[in-house]
């Protein structure tokens, strides 16, 4: 779903309330905000608990040693 928003005087764009609603986003709601290329992703915080009880439900772990400052690396300093 693409929504298309206009950029306020201050930089703001506004977030439709159907989409608040569907995502419980409330005033104080934290999001995250990444830049990708020439895309801004919006996105809500993980949950926490959901996330660690997926990952501990896991059947296959890493076998291999991840450098992730390298991924890091890798990502964010493409010219």
């Amino acid at each position: 779903m693409i929504i298309k928003r206009k950029v306020g005087p201050k930089g703001q764009v506004v977030i439709p309330k159907d989409v608040r609603d569907a995502l419980n986003i409330k005033p104080g709601s934290e999001v995250y905000i990444e830049i990708i290329e020439k895309e801004i992703r919006i996105s809500l915080p993980p949950d926490k608990e959901g996330f660690l009880k997926d990952f501990l439900e896991t059947p296959e772990k890493l076998t291999e040693k991840i450098d992730f400052k390298k991924l890091y690396y890798e990502q964010y300093t493409k010219d």
